[in-house]
């Protein structure tokens, strides 16, 4: 009995999620990114990257990042950079720590994955990156469906921070976006079916959102570790809450 609930409490540390977001020098398919942000409870990942191209007048009015002699700057200010290989590779390293995460962040199902699987299949490192993750989850559809019957104008993340949360921040900031998604996050509390039928991955992240996709034969449906994972997590949050009171 001991060695269950042992396995039982590894196994909920284990699967976290990892709210993620990307900055990059525009919005066409070929962008490149110059800031990714990563954030677990309170652990936090924010990295600068310089691009090989150039940065888009719109992109950089909007993020405030320009570049000049090589160099990368944000507000006018000279930021640390590393390269593009390096970013990543602390990326990778950062969902390490957490056994397996589901990635959330908001649009990234059309914006963010895409520039980050065009970007891992450059430098060859896909398939580290998928065996670090369990999936992706979108934040956007996920807040359309859960607060469709609210009558909002705009689902952008900055307007769901100030309708449910009550407070502007600093977005466009890779950091300041993550951070705010996972209080945001917080107050939607998803149920693990909703968030099952919103789960993707690289491979199918072009197909409809919330698609019932078929699981291959004699494997375990994702969804399901996804599920059971989410109940678990919820039991022990439940059972602290229960002995704190």
């Amino acid at each position: 009995m001991q060695s269950s609930d042992s396995d039982g409490a590894e196994k909920s540390q284990q699967q976290r999620l990892v709210f993620f977001d990307l900055e990059t020098t525009g919005l066409s398919k070929s962008c490149e990114m110059v800031q990714l942000a990563a954030v677990s409870g309170g652990h936090s990942l924010n990295l600068y990257i310089i691009p090989r191209g150039q940065m888009q007048r719109g992109a950089s009015k909007v993020t405030g990042f320009r570049v000049r002699r090589q160099r990368l700057y944000l507000h006018r200010q000279p930021v640390f950079t590393n390269t593009l290989r390096e970013a990543l590779v602390s990326f990778i390293a950062f969902l390490q720590m957490f056994g397996h995460p589901l990635v959330v962040g908001h649009n990234i199902r059309r914006f963010d994955c895409p520039v980050l699987a065009r970007t891992l299949e450059e430098l060859d490192l896909r398939a580290e990156f998928e065996a670090a993750v369990s999936g992706y989850v979108d934040t956007l559809p996920l807040a359309r469906e859960m607060l469709k019957e609210r009558g909002l104008k705009s689902f952008r993340q900055e307007n769901l921070v100030r309708e449910l949360l009550g407070v502007n921040y600093k977005a466009h900031d890779a950091l300041e976006d993550v951070r705010a998604l996972q209080a945001l996050y917080s107050v939607l509390q998803p149920t693990p079916e909703l968030i099952c039928r919103h789960l993707f991955t690289l491979d199918t992240m072009k197909d409809k959102p919330a698609a019932q996709s078929k699981e291959p034969k004699g494997q375990r449906p994702l969804r399901e570790n996804v599920r059971q994972t989410v109940k678990i997590t919820e039991s022990k949050e439940d059972k602290a809450t229960q002995e704190n009171m």
